[in-house]
């Protein structure tokens, strides 16, 4: 299969990459990075999450974050909401597009939001149903695809099964997540092929951690299968709470001078999108996660 002549890239570092780092991060930085990250070009921008504060209290401030945005024509700002109460508090802030998750593997599940794989399914079926009278699109996201802290190995089969029960529910678009970086090429070639006999390659995405070093080389081989929108965090910000030794989201910044270096579309003004990262690495005090940040940012 030849490769797509663009890719459009996903921007989680404000939701997922915060919500897993250890320094409070004010309302107004989160907001200069989402503007700061549009401005860079970046069309979907994760921006917040609707849970409560008890548990993520990263994301507290979520509703301030969306009543404060400067929105850019043509970007998506979207905000996680796994239930009825977290989407009816998203919608009341003006978001028009949230994400739902559901893990792969059982035991994942059960030490993550303390319910089996199918209770979670039925959770969201009052969010899909509200998300269809309200007129807002909802994304689906599936964790631990290629490999479980807990249980080790997950069969795609599994994978497939709730990512097609996602699909169904009315999700447009499914996102797979390699939560603990295990996954290679491979078995990424072999995974998306199994899900496709179930869901369109144009209704599936990749999200790739890089705790193995492997993430850039899985969104390639994911390309290879027709595999057009890629989950990635600015300056590699966030990891997993729930999946011990697993590293941030692969950067932005990398995913983008690979593609470049492929001839495929994003959008994305690199070198804006490394000033960003590196703006919020410095807020947060810690060292930029983006190879590609580091290298031309210490030329």
């Amino acid at each position: 299969m030849s490769l797509p002549q663009r890719v459009r890239l996903v921007e989680v570092g404000p939701r997922d990459g915060l919500q897993n780092e250890a320094v409070p991060v004010s309302v107004g930085d989160k907001l200069r990075l989402v503007h700061d990250l549009a401005e860079a070009g970046v069309s979907y921008i994760e921006a917040g999450s609707f849970v409560s504060p008890k548990w993520v209290p990263q994301m507290a401030g979520s509703a301030e974050l969306f009543a404060g945005l400067l929105r850019k024509p043509g970007v998506t700002y979207a905000a996680l909401a796994p239930n009825l109460r977290g989407f009816e508090d998203a919608l009341a802030a003006g978001v028009q597009e949230v994400a739902v998750f559901a893990a792969a593997s059982e035991a994942f599940s059960q030490r993550n939001i303390n319910c089996s794989i199918s209770e979670s399914l039925e959770r969201f079926l009052p969010v899909m149903e509200a998300a269809r009278l309200h007129g807002v699109t909802v994304r689906g996201y599936v964790s631990c695809v290629l490999g479980c802290p807990y249980e080790g190995d997950v069969a795609p089969k599994q994978v497939a099964a709730v990512a097609n029960e996602l699909y169904a529910m009315g999700c447009y678009e499914v996102s797979l997540g390699d939560t603990i970086g295990t996954g290679t090429p491979s078995a990424t070639r072999a995974l998306f092929d199994v899900v496709a006999g179930q869901i369109p390659r144009g209704k599936l995405a990749g999200h790739f951690h890089d705790t193995y070093g492997q993430a850039l080389a899985n969104i390639y081989a994911s390309l290879l299968e027709g595999i057009q929108v890629f989950d990635s965090s600015v300056a590699g910000l966030g990891g997993c709470p729930y999946a011990k030794g697993a590293t941030g989201n692969v950067s932005s910044e990398d995913v983008v001078y690979l593609l470049n270096g492929l001839g495929i579309e994003t959008g994305i003004d690199l070198d804006k999108l490394i000033a960003a990262g590196q703006r919020i690495s410095d807020t947060l005090g810690r060292a930029n996660g983006s190879r590609v940040a580091k290298a031309r940012l210490s030329a």
